[in-house]
């Protein structure tokens, strides 16, 4: 007999938000304990002390390079409503969460840009900006007292697995599950930045050939008037900005941005990690399931990656909660039905984003103009508008 009616292997975000999602239904869950380790593929140099920054070992456990966590996530209102039901947003401190109010995306061409507004889509927000550090450990205090988990350090029995890991996940090879990937040859970089001008709740992108730069919102380390910066640049580029010095990296992002957010300076370390688009080739199994980044990697143009796996925690949960009395939570059949209503909405964005990824990084000159003018063109039809921001604010 099984010990626990599920077990969870991963110790992040979406992990954490399966777990207590389980466990309000009175499963009893198996939770792997939580260990504070960079990702492996991520490379950190120095917080600017005005000299030159230099790159950090890779794949050193946190506590030995004492690199804060970078991340900073765009949710959408369906995130939060799940976060909200499991009493974790409301934890949050107040400054680890900024509203997104306005967005404004500009081409790499004078007058190309869209603008999209929360008082348009008539919501409150379109987006909230989140500390990833902070909501993990919101939701890492959250299992630890929650009844019905249990941490563990080494797996046990359980009648279901669910594999959360992340996109370089070993238990979902294990299971004979394949994972094709396909890098961007781009790498994210991210820093914290703060302008001498407030955000007003306003996130910016600029899609820039070969590169896209956006400016998140944000309340750290100083209120109204910081932003997390996600910087997709070819990987030569990504690593010569890594570990440029503080003076010319501010004055490129300075001139990338126009002013349009005012001066910004930097205020954290640099990090940067490789970029690909992947997924799974099954998500669902006799006795398991994927969800996360073990499933599925789309590029983060569109702030839609954690959308995406805790949307799979949603539906799993829900898949689950409404299984017939005489099934198991780990039959093949029922897991199938979590498959099903996952597939469409991952295939959906994995590719809008890689579309958009592959339109703006090509530099031929009439297709830059083209993509320029339809900037323009969907900026001036609302109902595409509406549609558009519609999708990204339910995944």
């Amino acid at each position: 007999m099984n010990s626990f009616d599920v077990r969870i292997q991963g110790s992040g975000i979406v992990s954490r938000a399966m777990a207590l999602a389980l466990a309000r239904q009175g499963l009893k869950v198996a939770l792997q304990a939580r260990q504070d380790v960079a990702p492996r593929s991520t490379i950190t140099s120095p917080a600017p002390q005005g000299g030159m920054s230099k790159v950090a070992e890779p794949h050193l456990p946190m506590a030995e390079r004492s690199a804060p966590d970078l991340r900073a996530y765009a949710l959408n209102p369906t995130s939060v409503a799940l976060l909200t039901g499991l009493r974790a947003w409301d934890a949050l401190p107040a400054d680890a969460r900024t509203a997104v109010y306005d967005m404004k995306v500009a081409g790499d061409a004078p007058g190309a840009l869209i603008e999209f507004s929360a008082w348009a889509q008539a919501v409150p927000e379109l987006a909230w900006i989140v500390d990833a550090a902070a909501l993990e450990d919101v939701l890492d205090a959250a299992t630890r007292f929650a009844p019905q988990v249990t941490l563990q350090t080494e797996p046990g029995p359980a009648a279901l697995t669910i594999v959360a890991e992340g996109k370089a996940s070993e238990a979902r090879a294990r299971l004979g599950v394949t994972f094709e990937r396909h890098g961007y040859g781009h790498s994210a970089l991210a820093a914290r930045l703060v302008s001498d001008q407030a955000h007003a709740g306003v996130a910016r992108q600029w899609f820039r050939a070969p590169d896209i730069l956006a400016l998140l919102p944000f309340d750290r380390p100083e209120p109204t008037q910081s932003y997390g910066l996600v910087w997709s640049l070819p990987e030569t580029l990504a690593q010569e900005w890594l570990t440029a010095p503080v003076a010319d990296f501010e004055a490129a992002l300075n001139e990338a941005t126009g002013g349009a957010s005012g001066t910004l300076r930097l205020v954290s370390e640099r990090a940067a990690w490789p970029l690909a688009l992947g997924h799974a080739s099954a998500l669902t199994g006799p006795g398991w399931a994927l969800v996360g980044d073990a499933a599925h990697v789309v590029h983060p143009l569109a702030g839609q990656g954690l959308n995406l796996g805790l949307a799979d925690v949603a539906t799993l949960a829900e898949v689950l909660a409404a299984r017939e009395s005489w099934r198991e939570v780990g039959d093949a059949n029922l897991l199938r039905r979590y498959a099903r209503r996952r597939a469409g909405a991952t295939r959906l964005m994995a590719g809008a984003t890689d579309g958009l990824w592959h339109l703006f990084a090509n530099q031929a000159p009439g297709l830059r103009e083209l993509r320029n003018h339809g900037l323009s063109l969907v900026n001036h039809l609302p109902p595409l508008k509406r549609w558009l921001i519609g999708q990204a604010l339910d995944v």
